[in-house]
């Protein structure tokens, strides 16, 4: 049995793998560079890298495919389906992580941290004055996407004092309101009614440019935006040219169309800004829980199982897994 890995997942991963299995790690971040070494592999574990169409139609031995972490935009699901392969997510695995996150940026920004430090090392004190700090309490933040992240990260700004609004197009009144949230049938007037946005949808063609600067214009002028969901949700160009004109407060981004960003990108040199490189979901805790699970699903696929999370459940359909009676678990 073979892995390879576009990058070593964490030791407590690794560890699963002792003495079961041969492990080719890279950091490329392309499986392209090295299809020479996928002709015998027989799982493909991906973090930040991709895993396209070519890769799949060029490795015979690919039985499941690893992503660690939630989100898949990376990998050609479609061709991996149309070839039997499983593709093995870690839902939950990090949920707690990026919502923490996601507040501390709230947080950051309300008090104008980052600004506030940058200006005190230059010698500015009276920056002190700067009157851009708010409390959080009382405030209203809205959700766009209210899956298992929003909500997490919905509890957390409940239990600080905030009121909740959220809006999630799969789901219904009963339901957003349940969660003690304001329903939203339409995203936009939230946007217009909210103190703080945070962006909890993943990047499909439904959600790509969904903020850019007609939806920018409608948000108050002391608003802030968060997006540690995925990069091309938020128009960055748009919001780059808003946070210097201050059509809003601030903004905190976590993830980026193009990662990493580009030297020139305007989001690095906006104001009132706080930028992190898609790493709300690398703490200890979740990077632990990412790599077991992904390996343990890997594992679990290759000895012939269902294993339930994976972003393509009707793989078990195809004919590779009809023809194996692949177990149920």
């Amino acid at each position: 049995m073979k892995f390879v890995m576009t990058q070593a997942v964490c030791p407590e991963g690794m560890k699963l793998l002792e003495g079961i299995s041969d492990i080719y790690v890279t950091d490329g971040q392309d499986p392209n560079g090295y299809l020479e070494q996928m002709q015998d592999a027989d799982a493909l574990i991906v973090r930040i890298a991709k895993c396209d169409g070519n890769v799949i139609r060029n490795s015979p031995d690919l039985k499941v495919i690893g992503r660690t972490g939630v989100g898949y935009d990376s990998v050609d699901v479609q061709t991996a389906t149309e070839y039997g392969i499983p593709v093995v997510i870690t839902p939950g695995a990090n949920n707690r992580s990026v919502a923490e996150h996601a507040v501390a940026m709230m947080f950051a920004l309300s008090k104008n941290i980052y600004e506030a430090q940058k200006e005190l090392c230059a010698g500015n004190w009276e920056i002190r004055g700067a009157e851009k700090s708010f409390e959080l309490l009382g405030k209203k933040v809205g959700f766009i996407g209210l899956g298992a992240i929003g909500r997490e990260a919905l509890h957390i700004c409940r239990g600080i004092g905030m009121k909740i609004a959220g809006y999630d197009p799969y789901l219904g009144k009963d339901s957003i309101e349940a969660m003690g949230a304001e329903y939203y049938e339409d995203y936009k007037t939230m946007l217009e009614e909210c103190d703080v946005i945070s962006v909890h949808v993943p990047l499909v063609p439904e959600t790509r440019n969904m903020i850019t600067v007609k939806e920018l214009k409608l948000m108050k002028k002391t608003a802030l935006l968060i997006n540690c969901s995925r990069g091309g949700i938020i128009n960055e160009k748009d919001l780059a040219e808003a946070l210097c004109k201050g059509v809003i407060a601030g903004a905190g981004l976590d993830v980026f169309e193009e990662e990493p960003p580009a030297e020139g990108h305007p989001l690095l040199h906006a104001k009132n800004v706080i930028l992190s490189p898609h790493s709300a979901a690398q703490t200890r805790e979740a990077v632990i829980h990412m790599a077991t699970m992904c390996v343990e699903g890997c594992l679990a696929v290759i000895s012939g199982k269902k294993w339930p999370y994976v972003a393509n459940p009707e793989v078990y359909n195809h004919k590779k897994w009809r023809k194996s009676g692949g177990i149920d678990i």
